[in-house]
Parts: structure tokens; C-alpha cells; sequence
């Protein structure tokens, strides 16, 4: 919980403020309780006297009371609801809710509770308990529905309540879903308003206000329409007022379309007027004013800089031309994206069910547009333009959810270094990077492609087309390169081109000419003609080794059998080589497109949602064996020593690493020659001695590691070589005992401030650096995400056919949990991880840890600017 104010949604889409309580509340939250009907006070100590309540109003606004938290939620300058704890005894606390008697039934007591439990379990509370009257049936039902576990017990009319703070998926969906039915209920004014106002309506077409309410006018809005220009009482037909606040009635929704001076003045005519939401086309506006102004008001907002939104029978926007209506979600942070993305499905045969330009995203965001589409049974698709993320964790769990009913497609952005510096001016937001922006994506179940085009190609295949069971694809041609293309292309993407059944072959040999190629890919030369090339593409789908079929044609003086490319039970796609155009759609649902590369892309998209769907919902791994306590401590440990982080001693290290129960190769940590023979003679064997200096982070490249040391004399050189190399940057010397040889592994873990902790694999030791070769994953990892990243750098196979997979994928997982855990580690990197038949043994590791403040991703509150949502 922060320390400004949270803008949050309630049950009926209104916006309410919450934020800490302090002593100039006390009084406002005194009223608030004593205003309450006897019965819905229910906690015991709120039965004594006046004086008493008083007194612990007091002592939990005092900001210099330990344990004590309260909340409060604001409707304008109105406390309607509160929520606090006091800390008892080792991590409980006793909760307190109360919620003015006519704003019950809003959710108002489930979004204060939502917000304590998360600043309680930052705090290390991990219980709350309360005591409610059992009477208080509506109360009861407040705590039981949240979605943690909740025991209860009864004594003397009183319900002791305790609930527990482990937030585990059934927690996380409970309340995504009532984000998303708080969201739906909010941009219910976006996107089905009952009555719209364009403010800068002007009389000129050449301006974009007039562009704007002349779509809004003849793209058939059924709604109620006015105009706000001060020059004249009526434009395009529909009545004109000076101002806002002169209308006959408050629209629902307001476009504004002013200059970027006058527009912080019309949000506050509009949020007095009680507007409920703005589309601020402007662009330039000063963001802090604005947000101000729409936090006051509870308004929400859409840009500013963009073209606007459009829905059912709503088109307000300055697009060109009548939107076509169709199935398609778009939401894009760019106006030129917007406008080029309609045009293209408009071509395809294909239209949006919502257009959603959101601009600089103040406040409306591509999260709240997922929310929107979830349950939407119209949009059957949903494609993403997004240059920025504001809170990327909560982005992923959303597109997961939604991935699970509909496609979501996102066409990337600013994958090239100047690609992010033109996102950045251009949306005043840097662009994620591309490895994790990658591991986002692909997690979330998301089709990431590049550019419009490609965007249009897939969602050609998704309209009609099923997914295939597998990677295994059937090349049917009657133009024998084109077929050798195709099947080169299918390799490319990933996919496999199929080794059709004995049975397939002959039955396609007796059915072709003399001097087709029977076998995959299949030629049947120019003059088969429709009905002939149909039972090939018959005999194909039949096979079970055909998982889908790619039929490429060219028209030539013989004939076309284009015509005999037909639907069947398994994905088909065409190619055309006469196609006008990159792609289209043919009458029965088949895409068809001009290139066979673009065909199979599109096919190796399909193949991998269709793997990702296959999936079982992702859940966290139980690591049983987990040590939390020893590792926070020796995170702890180090902070005090270095409050401004750092990287963890080599004993510390190995300390935190087996709390996870990671194989690593102990060692001790020496300050002098003789702790360094005795450390060699301890372990009775050959070691290594690893520099631990300042500034030496790889210690290898660094001179810091000799290996293969046996007998005092070799050791006392060594470490002598090592002083002597580093001088008083020296701290200490790593005693280690050598390692059998095996292949090399990199395991690693960085965290990004905004996505969390991206977990890295691929080849380790001398050629990390010389090879280019990894896979990653952001964190927490399921099963299914260790798996890919054990498949997902190229080496992989050959690394595999050696050694044992599962021993690396346990470390993975491992390594995953200890970056969800410990927010703390900044980097991690253990280097080698090296492999010996079926074992993983940890040689090398380091750690740097910083000062973490917990952050809730998955907290339901609004976007606002300079602050993820």
C-alpha cells in the first residue's frame, strides 16, 4: 500500500480513493461508526461506551503506534467505509471493518479488506481474525467469500472469524473476477454510453471534433448526442451548448476535442457536470492536472492523444469511413496502428466488436480492455497493440485467463533498439525489453506477431479454421517448386513435414498420373483437375500422420484446381499464387495466401496455441523441502552489513542455494594460507581456490581461479598468486573441492523492476559468453514453463541425449521459487551447473541481493500516470 492514494473500482464501476488514515481522520471515522445501525456493529470491543470507541479510533490513527493500520475508502471528500488491524502476538492481527449502512452491498468492505490483507502481509502478518455477531449475516459473507481459507468458530452469538494470508490461485481468481466485474460495470460509460458529448464539436470537416460527431452522427449511434461549441446552437444537426455544464442533462460519456490548454479545464467542468467518462483526443496535455482532476471526480478516462474508441452502433473516433462491425477486440496504444489495423480486417471481410486508442493510457489500459473482453461471448478475438507495460505481472495473469476462451494476438513493438527509443517518445514510457517481453507473451498463451500484416494473416486462419493436434503437415500442390518451397517453409517454422502412411501413397498413386510425386510433399502436376485434387486432399486429412494440410495452387492453361480445396475435419490453409493480395478469406472459411511461407507461419502460430491450450492450468510447484526461514535470514544477514545491497560472500551463497535445496558444491571461506592448506586437507582431495575481491564478478576471465590444487605447497602458491594478482582489493579466498568434468550449464535469474524475475537457462561455463544460446522464462515456473525452458535454447537436444533432463528441470523449478520468494535477489547466476550422467552439481554461483519493498501486482486499483496498475 502506498503512501498516495489508490484510485479503485467498486462493485457498480464507481471510483472510490483509499488510502491510509491519519489523525485528521478520526473524526470522519468516529462519525463513520456511530452512525451505523446497533446490529452492524460487530466487534466486541465496539459494544463499551462512546469514550472507549474514541480511544481506539485515536490509537490507530496515531502514526506513532507499532502494528496498527487503517484504511480508509473516500467517495469525493466522503469516508464511506474503513478497514484496520492490530498486530496481537507473532504474525496475527485483529481485523476491523465497518461500511456506511447505504453503501453496503457495493463491495466497498471486500476492496478495504483486499487492500489491508495486502499491506498486513507486506508487513509479515500472515493471519487476521476478527469477531462478528452472528447476526451480521452480510458481513460473514464478506470474509467467506474472499477466496482465502477461511476456519470459523461460534460462542455466545459471536462468530470468530480467522482467515489466512497465503495468496494462492483460488485467492488470485477471486479477485480477478471481481476486478472484472467492477471493470465491465465501469467502462460500461467507454463503450456502451447512453448519451454522448463532443466537446470542440467544430463547424469546419477539416476539424477533428467535427470528424468525431459526424461518425458518431451517421455511424448509427442510437444513443442521445450533443455538442459543445460556444459559436453556434447546433452542428452536424445535434444541439449545441457553450459549455458542458448548460447541457440539458450530464452524458455519460464526454470526447474532448480542444486544445491541449483548455482540456484540464473541461475534465472539471465535466466531472461537476457528474460525467462518468472521458476520451481525451487532444494530444500534448499536462498529465499530472488532468489525472488530478479525474481521481477527484471518479471519471474514467481514455488517452489523452488518440483517435478514440468505438463499439456496437458507437463510432467516436476521427477514423475514415464507417467501421465495419465484426468479432475483433483491438485495443492500441497508437492512433496510426489503430486506424491501419481497421482498414486491413475491413479488406480481409472482417470488423471489430470494440476499437479502444488509448494513447499516453492515463488510465484506461490494455488490462482493463482484457477484463472487458474475458466474458465477452461478441468478441471472439482480441489483438493488442501495446508499446508499454504498466503492470506487466498483472497483464499476464489477465491474458492467460482470457487466452483460455479467445485468441489474443499482440503485434510487438520497439523490438530493435531504435524501435524502443521511437515507442519511448512517442507514448513518454520506455519499452520492455524484448527476452522478457517474449517470456511474457509466450507464458500468457499470447500470439505474438510482427506488424499489421501478420496480425491479419493469423486472424485470416483463427476465423474458421481448427487447430491442428500436432506439428505434422501435408504439402498438396499441383506446381511441383512451389510444394518444395512449402515444405522448406514448414521446417523453417518448426514444423514437420509428415511421412505419409504406405497405404496413403499408393492409394494417391493410383489416383495421379504416371509422373506425379505421390509422396510428401505431394505433387499432381498441372493437369489433375478439381474434383482429382479434392480426393487427394481427402486421402491427406485421412492419414493419421497428417496433423494439417497446406494446398498450394497455380492456375495455369490446363485448368486450376483451386476449386477442389475444401474444408475438412483437420486445418487446411491455401496458397494462391494469382492472390491479389497477402491473404484472403475464402467463401467457405479457408485463408488463403500468396506466399507458402506465410501459410506455414501461420500454421506453426496455430500449432503452438493449440500446445498451449493442451496445457493444464499452471499452478505452483510444491517444493516441500523448501528452507525459507535459513534463506530470508541470510538475505537479512547481508542487508544489515550492506543496507544498500550487494553480492553475497561465497559462504552465504551456498548457504542460501541449499536452503532451496539446490545441489552446490560447498566450500570454505579462508583469509590466510594456513585456513587454506587445512581447508585442502580437509577434504582430501585435489580443489580449487576462487578469489573473492572487489569489483571481481567473473573470476575466471578475471584471473581469480585456480584449479586442480593437491599438496600444501601447491595451495600456498596459489593463494600467495592470488594476493599478489589482487593486493588489497582481496577479502578472502574460496576453498573448494574439484568437481568431476561434465557438460556445462548456465542457470541465472535477473529481476526487472516492473515484470519480476525473468529465469534464464542455455549453455554455460567457457561458452556462455562465446554462444549466444538460452531460453527464458519469467518467474514463478510452472511444470510446463520448466519444460520449455529445457526444450527453448538450441543446444538443448544434443545437451539431453546425454544427461538427465529431470535433474536440471528440478533446479529450474528450485531456482524459480527462490526468485518468487526472496524479492531481495537482484541476480543470480550459477555458473556451471555442471552435468554428469544423471546428476547436477552447482559449481560456481553468485548472488546480489537488494532492498526490496513488496509490491502486489494483482492488488485491484486504477492506472494512474507514473505508476504501474
Amino acid at each position: 500500500m502506498t503512501a498516495l492514494a489508490d484510485r479503485a473500482l467498486l462493485a457498480d464501476g464507481s471510483v472510490v480513493q483509499l488510502r491510509r488514515l491519519g489523525p485528521a481522520d478520526a473524526d470522519a471515522l468516529l462519525a463513520l461508526h456511530l452512525g451505523l445501525p446497533p446490529h452492524d456493529r460487530y466487534l466486541r470491543f465496539f459494544g463499551a461506551s462512546p469514550r472507549a470507541l474514541t480511544d481506539f479510533v485515536a490509537r490507530l490513527t496515531s502514526p506513532d503506534e507499532h502494528g496498527h493500520v487503517a484504511l480508509g475508502a473516500f467517495a469525493g471528500d466522503e469516508l464511506v467505509g474503513a478497514a484496520s488491524y492490530v498486530l496481537l502476538e507473532g504474525s496475527t492481527a485483529e481485523v476491523a471493518l465497518v461500511v456506511a449502512h447505504d453503501r453496503q452491498s457495493h463491495g466497498v468492505g471486500t476492496l478495504l479488506l483486499e487492500h489491508l490483507i495486502s499491506a498486513a502481509k507486506s508487513e509479515g502478518v500472515r493471519r487476521l481474525s476478527a469477531d462478528v455477531l452472528t447476526a451480521n449475516s452480510r458481513m460473514l459473507r464478506v470474509f467467506t467469500d474472499l477466496g482465502l481459507v477461511v476456519e470459523s468458530s461460534v460462542d455466545s452469538g459471536v462468530v470468530h472469524v480467522d482467515l489466512g494470508l497465503e495468496f494462492d490461485e483460488r485467492y488470485l481468481d477471486a479477485i480477478a473476477d471481481r476486478e472484472l466485474a467492477a471493470d465491465v460495470a465501469s467502462l460500461r460509460a467507454v463503450l456502451r454510453p447512453s448519451s454522448v458529448v463532443v466537446v470542440g464539436a467544430g463547424r469546419k470537416r477539416s476539424s477533428v471534433g467535427n470528424a468525431v460527431l459526424y461518425n458518431l452522427v451517421f455511424g448509427g449511434y442510437p444513443g442521445r448526442k450533443y455538442a459543445v461549441n460556444p459559436h453556434t446552437d447546433q452542428v452536424l444537426g445535434v444541439v449545441s451548448r457553450s459549455s458542458v455544464a448548460e447541457l440539458p442533462e450530464a452524458p455519460e460519456l464526454a470526447v474532448v476535442c480542444v486544445p491541449a490548454d483548455a482540456v484540464v479545464g473541461v475534465a472539471e467542468d465535466c466531472g461537476r457536470r457528474g460525467v462518468k467518462a472521458l476520451v481525451v483526443i487532444t494530444s500534448g496535455v499536462e498529465p499530472d492536472r488532468l489525472v488530478e482532476v479525474v481521481r477527484r471526480y471518479g471519471m474514467r478516462l481514455v488517452g489523452p492523444n488518440c483517435v478514440g474508441v468505438a463499439g456496437p452502433d458507437l463510432n467516436a473516433t476521427f477514423t475514415r469511413g464507417r467501421l465495419t462491425a465484426g468479432d475483433v477486440g483491438v485495443v492500441t496504444q497508437s492512433g496510426g496502428v489503430a486506424i491501419v489495423a481497421v482498414e486491413r480486417l475491413r479488406r480481409l471481410g472482417l470488423g471489430t466488436s470494440e476499437l479502444v486508442s488509448t494513447g499516453d493510457k492515463l488510465d484506461v489500459s490494455g488490462n482493463d480492455l482484457l477484463l472487458w473482453w474475458e466474458r465477452d461471448e461478441r468478441t471472439r478475438a482480441v489483438v493488442l497493440y501495446l508499446e508499454s507495460f504498466g503492470n506487466p505481472r498483472k497483464f499476464s495473469r489477465l491474458a492467460r485467463r482470457v487466452a483460455r476462451r479467445k485468441p489474443v494476438l499482440a503485434i510487438r513493438a520497439g523490438s530493435s533498439e531504435a524501435g524502443r527509443r521511437a515507442a519511448a517518445s512517442h507514448t513518454a514510457s520506455t519499452a520492455t525489453p524484448v527476452v522478457t517481453r517474449e517470456a511474457l507473451f509466450r507464458q500468457a498463451g499470447v500470439i505474438a506477431v510482427d506488424g499489421v500484416g501478420e496480425m491479419v494473416d493469423v486472424l485470416a486462419a483463427l476465423h474458421a479454421t481448427p487447430l491442428p493436434a500436432g506439428r505434422s503437415v501435408a504439402v498438396l500442390g499441383n506446381a511441383g517448386g512451389l510444394g518444395v518451397l512449402a515444405a522448406d517453409a514448414c521446417e523453417r517454422h518448426g514444423l514437420a513435414v509428415a511421412d505419409l502412411g504406405r497405404g496413403t501413397v499408393e492409394s494417391l498413386g493410383e489416383l495421379l498420373p504416371g509422373t506425379a510425386s505421390p509422396r510428401n510433399p505431394v505433387d499432381t502436376t498441372a493437369v489433375v483437375d478439381d474434383a482429382t485434387f479434392a480426393r487427394c486432399l481427402d486421402l491427406l486429412a485421412a492419414d493419421p500422420a497428417v496433423d494439417a494440410v497446406i494446398a498450394v495452387t497455380v492456375p495455369t492453361a490446363l485448368g486450376d484446381p483451386a476449386g477442389g480445396i475444401h474444408r475438412t475435419a483437420k486445418p487446411v490453409l491455401a496458397v494462391g499464387a494469382d492472390l491479389d493480395g497477402s491473404v484472403s478469406l475464402r467463401g467457405d472459411g479457408i485463408a488463403c495466401y500468396a506466399e507458402p511461407d506465410r501459410a506455414a507461419a501461420v500454421l506453426a502460430a496455430l500449432a503452438e496455441r493449440a500446445e498451449w491450450l493442451d496445457r493444464s492450468t499452471p499452478r505452483p510447484v510444491d517444493l516441500s523441502d523448501v528452507d525459507l526461514g535459513t534463506a530470508r535470514a541470510v538475505v537479512a544477514d547481508h542487508l544489515i552489513g550492506e543496507p544498500a545491497g550487494g553480492w553475497l560472500d561465497p559462504e552465504r551463497v551456498v548457504r542460501l542455494l541449499g536452503a532451496f535445496g539446490l545441489p552446490v558444491l560447498g566450500g570454505v571461506l579462508v583469509s590466510d594460507v594456513g585456513s587454506a592448506v587445512a581447508a585442502q586437507r580437509s577434504f582430501d582431495a585435489p580443489v580449487a581456490l576462487k578469489a573473492v575481491a572487489r569489483g571481481l564478478l567473473h573470476k575466471s576471465e578475471g584471473g581469480g581461479v585456480v584449479l586442480d590444487l593437491a599438496g600444501e605447497a601447491a595451495v600456498d602458491h596459489a593463494f600467495e598468486s592470488l594476493r599478489e594478482r589482487f593486493g588489497e582489493r582481496l577479502t578472502g579466498v574460496f576453498v573448494q573441492p574439484m568437481a568431476d568434468r561434465g557438460r556445462e550449464l548456465l542457470v541465472g535469474v535477473v529481476t526487472d523492476p516492473q515484470f519480476g524475475p525473468l529465469v534464464v537457462t542455455g549453455l554455460g561455463g567457457v561458452d556462455t559468453d562465446l554462444v549466444d544460446d538460452r531460453a527464458a522464462a519469467l518467474a514463478p515456473l510452472t511444470e510446463a514453463d520448466a519444460d520449455d525452458l529445457l526444450h527453448g535454447f538450441r543446444a538443448a537436444s544434443k545437451v539431453f541425449a546425454e544427461h538427465d533432463a529431470s535433474v536440471v528441470r528440478d533446479v529450474l523449478l528450485r531456482v524459480g521459487r527462490l526468485a518468487e520468494l526472496l524479492p531481495e535477489v537482484a541476480e543470480l547466476d550459477l555458473n556451471p551447473l555442471v552435468l554428469t550422467g544423471d546428476r547436477a552439481l552447482v559449481v560456481d554461483a553468485r548472488v546480489r541481493v537488494v532492498p526490496a519493498v513488496p509490491v502486489d501486482p494483482f492488488l485491484r486499483r486504477l492506472r494512474d500516470a507514473g505508476r504501474s496498475s
